[in-house]
């Protein structure tokens, strides 16, 4: 509704992961140099831990865009709450096998054969799993015996974590123990700071094809990073409901009374 009123070429504030309306914060630079180290390095296993809305998904895929399919393969598990076949079953898929192996014992072979034989053209293998607190304990087992394929030189397969804070809960406990010491890379997103999150505002309007309408005031502003306590997801929806308040009032301007309005309906909704 507000976008052709405003002039935009498309919705500023989706709250889908679009690396082309990533915001490149100074803690977010940071968490895609540890994954590009991590990688490039060959560490292992790296970890990247993070509120939800924090932007892990959207670092995640800007990480895959730079990576050049001419030498990486990779393998991205957006749903963890798999047994320890499936996840081996997924795994193969997404790096383009077809003819799967039944067992858990044969698929594990398979993988080893699959992996070496990629190793050996010279490719590398990057298997990176999303919301990782929600692997069972007999999963994340599986993914360490799978970090245990390596050549004389180097793993077979470097293991990219992502996760809710609840993730380093789950790794703090003593049965992780053998998991939680081969983890080489750890990197802990933050909220955006007060400053961040109107540079992260401006960011997505400019992208989004804004001359300077509409404009945020700086009460709007400064309740929308207090509201949102600096979480990119919770910034977006409130952004879209204050734009969407400013439109009903014929307005340019995004006010505090807009920005309270966005955050109450926002509170609501979460009741």
């Amino acid at each position: 509704m507000y976008q052709s009123y405003y002039g935009l070429t498309e919705m500023p504030f989706h709250i889908t992961p679009d690396p082309k309306f990533l915001y490149l914060s100074q803690p977010h630079q940071e968490a895609l140099q540890h994954l590009r180290y991590g990688v490039r390095e060959r560490k292992g296993f790296i970890l990247l831990v993070g509120e939800v809305g924090c932007g892990k998904t959207t670092l995640c895929r800007q990480f895959l865009t730079e990576l050049d399919p001419a030498h990486y393969d990779t393998a991205l598990i957006l749903n963890p709450r798999l047994t320890e076949t499936q996840m081996l079953k997924a795994i193969l898929t997404e790096l383009g096998e077809t003819h799967l192996a039944r067992s858990k014992n044969d698929l594990v072979a398979q993988m080893n054969t699959v992996l070496l034989a990629r190793i050996a053209a010279g490719r590398e293998i990057v298997l990176i799993i999303d919301e990782a607190q929600n692997l069972s304990f007999e999963v994340f087992e599986q993914v360490r015996l799978l970090s245990n394929l390596e050549t004389d030189k180097q793993k077979l397969l470097q293991i990219v974590l992502l996760g809710q804070p609840e993730l380093k809960e789950k790794l703090a406990a003593e049965e992780m123990r053998q998991l939680r010491q081969r983890v080489l890379v750890h990197y802990e997103l933050v909220p955006l700071t007060r400053d961040q999150t109107d540079h992260y505002i401006h960011h997505r309007l400019a992208l989004a094809g804004s001359s300077g309408r509409p404009r945020f005031t700086p009460w709007a502003l400064r309740h929308i990073h207090r509201s949102s306590r600096g979480i990119p997801r919770i910034i977006n929806n409130l952004c879209d409901k204050s734009l969407l308040a400013a439109f009903c009032r014929d307005s340019d301007e995004v006010n505090y009374w807009d920005a309270r309005r966005a955050s109450r309906e926002v509170a609501q909704l979460t009741e």
